[in-house]
């Protein structure tokens, strides 16, 4: 079922559907024609009836996915591409994670930053091997994820960390990750796929309108966010558009140290 799709994998196994970002080359970073087509795959999964879970993961051993291509993002308005706020259509692909039916696990290998590290926030669960790398680069790069990278992730490390690792773009392991409640639980690299497979044998066993309905319930709590990310994202067209937030992508491409200050 791959073969309509350039960047990613969808597969229906026993368990679950799985959804691979296959761009290793870039550390699975996303490029417009990714985020459509994981889109699609999103709403597809949604409707596979014999299964009560979609598996997101990176293709590759370094990385889960590391957010937005930079490479792609070099364009004279500063937006990614023609579709999206942002030139990326990344509401409506944040959207089908966030309201999928079923129970979404992120099965992160490796560097799960920026965007993701978002796609693991917004995940149900989150496995991952002892190799795997967390972080934000947001500031550092002249970008941001206002609401669901920000706001929610606050709901599952709490707000003072949250706000470290925005503020510090710094890294962490796959254990301080779980220590600080982004990630479930962590296995050896060579067990992760195993354990991913175990989780969605036992959920695969439940009903699927339960699952649903505890979903609607779990995310009724934190609904309001959906209101300030669509609001933020509007904030960060028009930053992507000034020349600070065009410093960052330059200075990331040409692997030099930004100087945001000169801009302000």
């Amino acid at each position: 079922m791959s073969d309509e799709f350039k960047d990613i994998l969808y597969e229906l196994g026993e368990n679950a559907v799985r959804i691979t970002i296959n761009r290793p080359e870039v550390f699975n970073a996303f490029r417009l024609q990714t985020v459509e087509e994981l889109i699609v795959a999103f709403q597809r999964a949604n409707e596979e009836k014999s299964v009560n879970t979609v598996v997101l993961a990176g293709a590759g051993d370094k990385a889960f996915c590391t957010g937005g291509d930079q490479k792609a993002h070099l364009s004279e308005d500063g937006l990614y591409g023609p579709r999206g706020t942002v030139g990326l259509p990344i509401e409506e692909l944040q959207t089908a994670i966030r309201d999928l039916r079923k129970v979404s696990i992120a099965q992160v290998q490796g560097f799960a930053i920026g965007g993701g590290n978002v796609f693991a926030t917004l995940c149900d669960l989150t496995i991952a091997s002892e190799k795997a790398v967390f972080g934000q680069v947001g500031p550092k790069v002249g970008s941001a994820d206002p609401g669901w990278g920000t706001a929610l992730l606050a709901r599952h490390v709490g707000e003072k960390k949250a706000r470290e690792i925005w503020f510090r773009c710094k890294k962490y392991s796959a254990q301080e990750a779980c220590d600080m409640g982004l990630v479930n639980k962590v296995v050896p690299h060579d067990k992760l796929a195993e354990e991913v497979e175990e989780w969605a044998a036992d959920i695969n066993q439940m009903s699927p309108s339960a699952i649903s309905i505890c979903k609607r319930s779990f995310n009724a709590d934190s609904e309001n966010i959906r209101g300030i990310s669509f609001m933020g994202v509007q904030s960060v067209k028009h930053y992507y558009m000034s020349e600070e937030s065009k410093e960052g992508v330059r200075a990331f491409n040409e692997k030099r140290k930004p100087d945001f200050k000169k801009y302000v």
